[in-house]
């Protein structure tokens, strides 16, 4: 019951004015002395409660300002001594604002049916011709064709987080992306 004075210690409550004046979403604290006012023994107590109507109404609010999150760019690294290197393409496309995904397991066919149960748009497939000529091969996940791209331009080719791509790439796919 929300507005007793039952309150013993701490006590917390987080509001939002997204909501309007119905802002309190989720309130609680410590309320030691209770059972024993209610006719019981003295019995320490902690709780809290949610509004999960305005916990559902506040997400809703907040989506209608967010972009569209990125469909993932996953990497296939192709031989067991190309994860590192996979590794090493995973920081450097996260650093510069892609949602990259890295960590499937099995033959290449199996990460790449993986990595479309995943809802990512592009595979870059790793391996050692692919590094010693500084490229990675491309996967268009949506349309089922690949190239191979120089690894230094592969950001122009690829959306980031949000649905952006970034300069130089191909705007009228952001849709897609």
């Amino acid at each position: 019951v929300r507005g007793l004075d039952y309150y013993s210690h701490t006590a917390f409550e987080f509001t939002t004015t997204a909501l309007g004046s119905q802002g309190a979403v989720l309130a609680g604290g410590r309320y030691d002395g209770l059972i024993k006012t209610l006719g019981g023994q003295d019995t320490a107590g902690i709780g809290w409660a949610a509004g999960v109507e305005r916990l559902s109404m506040l997400i809703m609010e907040l989506e209608k300002g967010l972009p569209a999150a990125a469909r993932p760019v996953v990497i296939v690294p192709m031989g067991d001594g190309m994860a590192i290197e996979a590794l090493k393409l995973a920081a450097e496309l996260r650093s510069a604002g892609h949602h990259v995904e890295y960590g499937f397991k099995g033959k290449v066919g199996q990460r790449l049916k993986r990595a479309t149960q995943q809802n990512a748009r592009y595979a870059l497939m790793l391996g050692e011709d692919e590094l010693a000529a500084g490229k990675v091969v491309l996967r268009d996940l949506d349309a089922g064709e690949q190239s191979e791209i120089e690894r230094a331009a592969l950001g122009q080719h690829l959306p980031r987080q949000g649905g952006d791509f970034a300069p130089g790439g191909n705007p009228a796919t952001s849709e897609q992306a």
